[in-house]
């Protein structure tokens, strides 16, 4: 497996991403995550995106960081928060996920983040258990589906 970076507009990004979004809409029955979302949310040093290529070179696994800082809607100074993460379903119950995760984390700590966040939801349970597994506890939530019932928000110190 070969984990690379790559702007979240490549075309190897917005295929997964659109691949992700039809999960979401499959789970939740809402059109997608409808958070707000810009390339340059994903350039460093204010974050990353990296993609997971396969053996045959075919784009298999996904995720990013992006820097937040206090904005009053639960976010804190040094946060660095998940978005995308996802793994295509032939690939999944492999360690693509938790391989993602740990490149993800690594990155926003060497950029100098203090704290990765996440926002999910109540139809991921894969995606709670694989966090919670990575040392992820409940936090304030957080972000744009803050009030909603079916969020769940964590948190973990990347310490150094």
């Amino acid at each position: 497996m070969n984990i690379r970076p790559v702007a979240f507009d490549h075309p190897d990004a917005v295929k997964l991403n659109d691949e992700v979004q039809a999960e979401y809409h499959e789970r939740y029955g809402d059109g997608g995550d409808a958070t707000v979302l810009e390339p340059s949310d994903f350039q460093r040093p204010r974050g990353v995106y990296l993609i997971a290529y396969d053996e045959l070179d075919r784009p298999v696994a996904t995720g990013g960081w992006r820097s937040q800082d206090d904005d009053g809607k639960g976010h804190e100074d040094g946060d660095a928060e998940l978005k995308r993460m996802f793994v295509i379903r032939e690939m999944r119950g492999r360690g693509l996920a938790r391989r993602m995760l740990t490149a993800l984390e690594e990155d926003a700590r060497e950029a100098g983040r203090v704290r990765m966040v996440l926002e999910t939801g109540t139809e991921q349970p894969e995606a709670i258990a694989l966090y919670t597994s990575s040392g992820y506890t409940p936090c304030t939530k957080f972000g744009y589906y803050r009030e909603f019932e079916n969020s769940r928000c964590y948190a973990k110190p990347l310490g150094s």
